[in-house]
């Protein structure tokens, strides 16, 4: 009879290091840092802002705040209103590609296989979206364009400012160019132009704006993104880029509306 040694699958399993957890797992797990991510994925916000509503002291937030920064997961950028000021968010296509890694490292069948992009279905009446910076001559209405021609109709998107100013040309050809979407017949429109009108969603995209006017038209509480004025630099280029962050951002605008409950 045969009196070799025979390894066992158990053997085989006890030879190997256990498999660190994926980075996201890692970062995100921690109660307070998901919390923070949860907010964070909604609208942008300085630290202030952060400890207000997550009930904890500064030191605390930033420090969890500096741990999703180093992970890439949360951005900065100084608030063009008052520079002593950070606005936060969540870069949420990294969040995404770190979620498909996780899946994946955890089964080859839980990866996440890239869909459609999403948008609201058609109901009675579109969602209705505003969205308002100073002058109404670039960020928003590359805003308005891109969100009405993304969403096929399921959104009807509006944009305003406090101070408007003639539409920008960079915009006009960004939209052109890039997008294939006409905005050059638009005219910039003050605030007061929606006033006594309802909106589902009210998106400040200034800081200057955000923190002059913090409530707009809409529901209980205005989302914040904080995006430089591409007409401050003034060169093409940086139309694109504030059009391609829109864009990104946007989409997951759309998505969150086509996951949101029926009213």
């Amino acid at each position: 009879m045969y009196q070799g040694s025979v390894r066992t699958p158990t053997a085989d399993r006890s030879d190997r290091a256990p498999a660190a957890p994926p980075e996201f797992l890692q970062v995100a797990g921690h109660p307070l840092r998901w919390r923070l991510l949860s907010e964070l994925a909604r609208c942008d916000r300085t630290v202030r802002e952060l400890c207000e509503r997550m009930g904890e002291p500064q030191n605390l937030v930033s420090y969890h705040l500096g741990k999703l920064r180093r992970s890439g997961l949360v951005v900065g950028r100084r608030s063009s209103a008052d520079g002593r000021d950070t606005y936060y968010r969540v870069d949420l296509a990294r969040a995404a590609d770190q979620l498909t890694a996780t899946g994946a490292a955890l089964h080859p069948a839980l990866r996440i296989a890239p869909v459609a992009a999403a948008r609201p279905p058609a109901g009675d009446r579109p969602v209705r979206v505003l969205f308002l910076c100073t002058g109404n001559s670039a960020r928003s209405q590359m805003a308005e364009a891109l969100t009405n021609d993304r969403s096929g109709g399921a959104v009807a998107a509006s944009s305003a400012g406090l101070r408007p100013k003639p539409l920008h040309p960079h915009a006009v050809r960004v939209m052109r160019e890039v997008y294939g979407i006409d905005i050059a017949d638009r005219r910039p429109k003050h605030l007061d132009v929606f006033a006594g009108e309802r909106f589902d969603e009210a998106i400040s995209l200034c800081d200057k704006v955000r923190e002059a006017c913090p409530e707009l038209p809409g529901p209980a509480e205005t989302v914040h993104w904080s995006m430089a004025d591409p007409s401050v630099d003034g060169s093409y280029p940086a139309f694109v880029q504030s059009a391609a962050e829109l864009d990104t951002r946007i989409g997951f605008l759309l998505a969150s509306l086509a996951n949101r409950p029926a009213a």
